[in-house]
């Protein structure tokens, strides 16, 4: 047996000591006063938001997701769920997966639950389940949906396993990719699938117009700078095949798809895309550098504010356009 091949062994998992004035504590009141009393704390303790900047951020592991969870923030979010929904043609599952095998599905960081409750509307047959840092997601939702305050990157308490994991958006979010992606692994099926959606922010144009030296670049390049200190993967999109592939996922399939930022192209179609895309950008300047650079980076906060306005005021001249990559995996 080679060293690789050990099983190395653990002290067996302790007892846990019961509190002796469980049964006896009339003073508390009943079960049901408890369970109240600590589901009211448990509530306030992840929703006493800090505000930094005039952005609200997540309370739950506070810091360890660098964007905001504020309303503004959810509207760009679900912006760019409309920007996707018309690139994609409406399609919100690529993975071929059959109608009769979709029972569980989880929607790992689902933000403001959108995609959620649009497929729970779609499979009204299936479980959904989404899980953010935040429980910012609406509280009237179809029968099958339900949300649930986790960090993905801490081990799953899930009893069964999905047929679909569905994950999207967690660019900067994640510390490690193959830890997180070989525990979808474990809690997919056999036959289930795994579909990531992530992006390439490295902007390009087919024709040569996106100069280098351009504001946006500086600004992706230190975004990727304090995402970097803080051990954040920023460009996801382009590592996922490999990911999915190391963890012993098969049938690996990646889609790319070009994103126009502006409204520059001729085609109808892409012209509504590159308008959406350009207004969650614009709205997303903010959101992604002010804890950031300044926090991480030690930039003040006036530095970030004419670093954007520039990048602003370029973006807007749409004399250059950019494309991002999309990627999705089956098992």
């Amino acid at each position: 047996m080679t060293s690789s091949d050990q099983v190395v062994h653990t002290p067996g998992v302790q007892e846990i000591e019961v509190d002796t004035s469980f049964e006896n504590d009339s003073a508390v009141g009943s079960l049901e006063d408890k369970l109240s009393r600590y589901s009211q704390s448990l509530t306030s303790s992840v929703t006493a938001y800090p505000v930094e900047h005039g952005r609200r951020y997540h309370a739950y592991k506070d810091g360890s997701y660098i964007m905001p969870n504020d309303e503004n923030e959810a509207d760009r979010l679900d912006l760019l769920h409309h920007m996707l929904m018309i690139l994609f043609d409406g399609k919100r599952i690529h993975s071929p997966v059959k109608r009769e095998n979709l029972k569980r599905i989880l929607d790992a960081g689902t933000g403001t639950g959108i995609w959620a409750i649009d497929v729970g509307d779609d499979y009204p047959e299936a479980e959904v389940i989404g899980n953010d840092l935040s429980p910012t997601q609406p509280q009237w939702v179809p029968p099958n949906v339900k949300f649930e305050v986790d960090d993905i990157e801490e081990p799953w308490t899930h009893a069964e396993p999905f047929d679909l994991i569905f994950s999207r958006y967690m660019d900067a979010a994640i510390t490690n990719w193959p830890a997180l992606v070989a525990n979808m692994y474990t809690h997919t099926k056999p036959g289930g699938w795994v579909e990531l959606q992530g992006f390439d922010t490295h902007y390009k144009s087919d024709d040569g117009s996106f100069p280098a030296d351009a504001y946006i670049n500086k600004f992706v390049a230190t975004l990727e700078e304090g995402c970097t200190k803080l051990g954040k993967e920023v460009y996801t999109g382009p590592t996922f095949a490999g990911l999915l592939k190391d963890a012993g996922f098969v049938n690996v399939h990646v889609q790319k798809y070009k994103l126009p930022l502006g409204p520059w192209p001729k085609d109808k179609k892409m012209k509504e895309i590159g308008t959406v895309n350009l207004m969650q950008v614009l709205e997303g300047m903010e959101a992604f550098s002010y804890r950031l650079f300044t926090g991480t980076l030690g930039w003040s906060l006036e530095e970030v504010q004419v670093l954007i306005a520039k990048t602003v005021k370029e973006l807007k001249t749409m004399k250059f356009h950019a494309y991002v990559t999309y990627a999705q995996k089956p098992e």
